[in-house]
């Protein structure tokens, strides 16, 4: 089993910057897609970015493009999310997911282990 802990959100001003960090025990997840999603109150789930197990492709929504970067580092057993030019729209739950696959996952189902996840505000 991959047990996974979200650190890094907070309350932030519109235009600011946040960086989500996701630490791994249990298994190393070296070989592991790992992946961001967020969750607003009253809404469901949805993918933000996720990071192949080599860390050379990344894919991220279109409503973070642009402004968010995911990475890895193997070593650590940690993927981080680096949030700048925030909206309140951002506002969310984020959650730390790992796949054990070579592909880039995109969806909930494409997950199998999940963090209880860290809250993020942003306010205008």
């Amino acid at each position: 089993q991959v047990q996974l802990v979200e650190s890094g959100g907070g309350l932030v001003q519109a235009g600011g910057s946040l960086r989500l960090s996701c630490a791994a025990s249990g298994r190393t997840v070296n070989s592991y897609a790992l992946g961001w999603f967020r969750q607003a109150p009253g809404k469901e789930r949805e993918f933000v970015a996720a990071i192949s197990w080599s860390g050379v492709s990344t894919y991220y929504a279109n409503s973070v493009k642009g402004r968010s970067t995911i990475s890895r580092d193997n070593g650590m057993n940690s993927v981080y999310l680096q949030m700048n030019s925030l909206k309140p729209e951002d506002t969310a739950d984020y959650y730390c997911a790992a796949a054990e696959t070579w592909g880039l996952p995109r969806s909930v189902v494409g997950f199998a282990f999940w963090g209880q996840g860290t809250q993020v505000t942003v306010s205008s």
